[in-house]
């Protein structure tokens, strides 16, 4: 479809920029009231024949976030919950930092049917945007319960719960909190999501429920990758103007070409800006195969916790390049890295499980005040 971007002031001008900016999603890196995750079920479609090592994957990840914020986790009933307890098995003071809810899934991947929380910057208050999941394009039936896992926390939350009728996943976008949205056309353009919509239609519905002002939309994504393309595996934004993005250097890869075409991508839109983006090129691991299966392995799966990145490692020797490129991007951040590969054969890593919930700490007024002026 080329390369290309879209504004949100060309195409509808400053007078719509108030009402469109109403809403804000912060970036991942902000300050959170804590993390989301959805505990895997051992007869889910995710992980067939590794449960145990799932599990004590999701242990380690806890024991990392319960440090340094409180973590939310979603299981199916009291039974799962005790479950979940006994295999997490942490220290008290860990333990204290750990809530549980009874918000059945049948699935494990918060990242896509977790809510989307943002900021009414009229009102000061905070609303959970409950976009439609289709499982990836009805590919994991059944999804029902998911599904209603937005409106589930909404509800315990009492916030405001808003309804864009469109299917889309967590993992297909990245912000960095000032108005500029990543996403790829191999995914939110697929009509296995939303075939009834255009492509101005879905930009609109960026615009109007996440304060997206620009959208930069990338191709591709990685061979083995069953979500079509999420941009979680292959751009994200460490700050409000940096940028990482997953390079293969490689020319006879699979990923080869595509991960080019996404770095030129981002260099034409840097092309004639004031303020250009910082692009820094992340490193590939060599191709994860397991029982003849390529999976979408990729560095650019982290997740941003309070002070904390975590990131995959794949017993690859690109792991140190990656984590020393993280480290350095992200000086006041401590960055960790956790093994990955019981995680990938469900063909996703821990952004794909995570999902934030911001700590909307700074006053509205100073929203209110960029969304005004954004439109001066």
């Amino acid at each position: 479809m080329g390369v290309g971007y879209s504004s949100g002031f060309a195409e509808v001008g400053k007078g719509y920029a108030l009402r469109r900016g109403r809403f804000r999603m912060p970036a991942e890196w902000e300050p959170h009231r804590g993390t989301w995750l959805t505990w895997p079920r051992k007869e889910g479609a995710s992980f067939p024949g590794r449960f145990a090592q799932i599990c004590e994957t999701y242990r380690r990840l806890v024991d990392c976030l319960a440090r340094c914020e409180p973590v939310f986790i979603n299981v199916w009933d009291k039974a799962m919950e005790r479950t979940a307890r006994w295999r997490l098995g942490l220290a008290d003071e860990i333990r204290r930092k750990v809530s549980f809810f009874h918000h059945p899934a049948y699935e494990p991947w918060c990242r896509d049917h977790g809510p989307t929380f943002v900021r009414n910057c009229q009102t000061g208050e905070e609303a959970v945007v409950d976009w439609d999941y289709n499982a990836w394009g009805n590919k994991y039936p059944p999804f029902d319960l998911d599904n209603e896992v937005p409106k589930r926390i909404a509800a315990l939350r009492g916030m405001e719960r808003l309804e864009p009728k469109m299917v889309l996943e967590g993992g297909a976008i990245d912000g960095n909190g000032q108005g500029l949205l990543l996403t790829t056309e191999s995914c939110l353009l697929n009509p296995n999501r939303n075939p009834h919509l255009s492509r101005k239609e879905i930009e609109q519905r960026l615009f109007d429920y996440l304060g997206a002002e620009e959208i930069l939309w990338l191709g591709e994504g990685l061979a083995g990758d069953d979500t079509d393309g999420h941009v979680d595996d292959l751009a994200r934004f460490i700050s409000a103007d940096t940028v990482v993005i997953a390079v293969e250097a490689d020319p006879s890869d699979t990923n080869y070409s595509a991960l080019r075409d996404n770095r030129e991508r981002l260099c034409a839109f840097n092309k004639g800006r004031r303020h250009p983006l910082r692009i820094v090129e992340l490193p590939m691991p060599s191709p994860v195969v397991q029982e003849g299966i390529r999976l979408p392995a990729s560095y650019a799966n982290f997740y941003l916790a309070n002070g904390l990145t975590i990131a995959p490692t794949f017993e690859d020797p690109n792991d140190k390049a990656a984590l020393e490129i993280l480290q350095s991007l992200m000086p006041k951040r401590k960055v960790v890295g956790l093994n990955s590969l019981d995680l990938i054969w469900g063909l996703g890593s821990f952004h794909c499980i995570t999902q934030q919930e911001p700590l909307f700490a700074r006053p509205a007024e100073a929203e209110i005040a960029e969304v005004a002026s954004a439109s001066a």
